[in-house]
């Protein structure tokens, strides 16, 4: 049930086409099936960072069971990816990780609690 959600200053062409392409990196990214990703992306949001409105995002990334000891590689791959594809320099991202607890999420009428 990873879920990313990306606040952008910029908009983007194909946002479609991205949030597939996002939605395929996530899983590889995370080792999980494509099927229960979620990409969120907000564009051309009013924001600013160290006073300058040059393109720039706000990230979460929430995910049961999110391994806290692979922020740091998880971090450095999705602002790679976000430089790549959208032309965010990775200085001007902001990434909140969060770890969700599995009957504090749910889908499907349930939650993930076992």
């Amino acid at each position: 049930m990873p879920v990313l959600k990306v606040q952008a200053n910029k908009r983007i062409d194909n946002k479609d086409e991205w949030m597939r392409s996002a939605t395929s990196f996530m899983a590889e990214l995370l080792s999980k099936p494509e099927k229960f990703i979620m990409v969120h992306f907000e564009e051309n949001h009013a924001m600013m960072f160290a006073g300058s409105a040059e393109p720039l995002a706000y990230i979460e990334l929430k995910s049961i069971n999110l391994p806290e000891s692979e922020t740091k590689h998880f971090a450095s791959e999705i602002c790679a990816f976000l430089e790549r594809t959208i032309k965010i320099p990775k200085e001007r991202i902001y990434i909140e990780f969060a770890n969700a607890q599995p009957n504090m999420f749910g889908w499907n009428g349930a939650t993930f609690e076992r």
